[in-house]
């Protein structure tokens, strides 16, 4: 019998599973209330808009072309459309500067591979999104704190990374509606992350799935558009923006990007090519379709719809979670996080919740790379209707009075 663990790389041994993908098994679950998963709202994906696209395409003369393998930078009509799109963001570019990916967590692996090497550390904001904690985690880097609201020193940053081997290679964050509390950056903070970065000679991943998501407040500038704007361009920039149409107009047909300098993209591509050769092309030209005709339209509707659920949830909260508990109020995206008193463990409260309550959501100590947090959670708003929201958060917040609360 094969002893396989003696053949594993050893970065096989940083590889955990995500607590969010097995939570969602849970959505199968009739007698759950499920706030756990990070997902859109399956009934209000444009599948008219991509049924249509497709038949165009395949009833074509594309159809061929589409079928056929592709370039590894992507369809060129898609990238044109980012490049618009990027524009509207504030950064000038080309479709030189972008690379179409599986996904943007296909993305964000790529940058792992290409920055990162054994011993170097990335900075991350305390606590950042799991998948980007997975993607990083089997290239046996360090990870350290990025705190956009304090004044951490360069030097600091740069003693504790030369500390445990080598050097700070990039900083991750996700200035807009964060992955998993929601919170965004301001503009003050996104200038701060960007002076830091310089002084660090570092990258800066932008990561903005859901940048797109925005229910109140003014739109602050992308990092991109700070960084391009104060450098004389994206040929100049340090930072990389990964966006996504997974939270907009379709997870399913798994298509991101990658917009920076094109020097960059050159590399990320060679990547691509040794990974799975290109983005499958009949998905990238139906998406490139419906983005043309129905971005903008379904965006806001989607948005109206969010919005009504966060303000729900948000209210419920108000009216059901006891003293001593804590949430934030974010102005889009997908997430509110609350923060239970010191001491308390979200783990063993939701075990409990599955079994009484029948309320799942996310414990917060998988969004901390230092495993700490365990008085947190992340709820999602994104999947649920008005009604199961006051349910589900009326039941959760009985349970926490009951067994968190009660004992602190």
């Amino acid at each position: 019998m094969t002893t396989w663990d003696s053949l594993y790389a050893r970065r096989a041994t940083r590889m955990r599973a995500s607590e969010i993908r097995e939570l969602l098994k849970l959505l199968d679950r009739p007698d759950v209330i499920s706030f756990a998963g990070g997902i859109p709202d399956p009934a209000l994906f444009p599948a008219e808009a991509f049924k249509n696209a497709y038949g165009e395409i395949l009833g074509g003369p594309e159809a061929e072309r589409a079928l056929q393998y592709g370039v590894s930078e992507g369809s060129l009509r898609l990238r044109e459309w980012i490049v618009e799109h990027m524009r509207g963001l504030g950064v000038a570019c080309t479709p030189d500067n972008i690379l179409i990916t599986s996904g943007s967590q296909q993305g964000l692996d790529y940058i792992g591979k290409l920055f990162l090497s054994e011993g170097d550390t990335a900075l991350v904001q305390w606590p950042t999104y799991l998948g980007a904690v997975q993607a990083f985690n089997a290239y046996e880097l360090n990870f350290d704190r990025l705190d956009p609201r304090t004044n951490r020193s360069a030097e600091d940053c740069k003693a504790q990374a030369e500390e445990k081997g080598r050097a700070v290679k990039f900083a991750y964050l996700s200035p807009d509606f964060a992955n998993p509390t929601g919170l965004s950056l301001d503009l003050e903070e996104r200038k701060r992350i960007l002076t830091l970065s310089r002084a660090l000679s570092c990258a800066v991943i932008e990561d903005a799935p859901y940048e797109s998501l925005r229910y109140d407040g003014e739109r602050v500038p992308a990092m991109l558009a700070l960084d391009c704007l104060d450098n004389g361009g994206i040929e100049n920039s340090r930072t990389l923006y990964c966006g996504s149409f997974s939270k907009s107009l379709s997870p399913g047909l798994r298509l991101g990007w990658i917009c920076a300098a094109s020097e960059v993209i050159s590399r990320l591509v060679l990547i691509k090519q040794a990974s799975d050769l290109n983005t499958p092309v009949l998905n990238q030209e139906a998406m490139a379709r419906v983005a043309e005709r129905e971005f903008e339209n379904h965006t806001a509707k989607t948005n109206a719809i969010y919005k009504t659920r966060r303000d729900a949830m948000l209210s419920a909260l108000e009216r059901h979670m006891p003293d001593g508990i804590r949430w934030t109020r974010p102005e889009g995206g997908m997430f509110i996080w609350v923060e239970l008193p010191s001491g308390a463990n979200a783990s063993q409260l939701l075990e409990r919740s599955l079994e009484t309550a029948k309320v799942a959501f996310v414990p917060g100590g998988a969004f901390h790379p230092d495993g700490s947090g365990m008085n947190t959670l992340r709820l999602s708003f994104s999947c649920a209707g008005e009604e199961k929201i006051e349910a589900g958060i009326s039941r959760l917040g009985r349970l926490i009075a009951e067994t968190v609360t009660s004992v602190h």
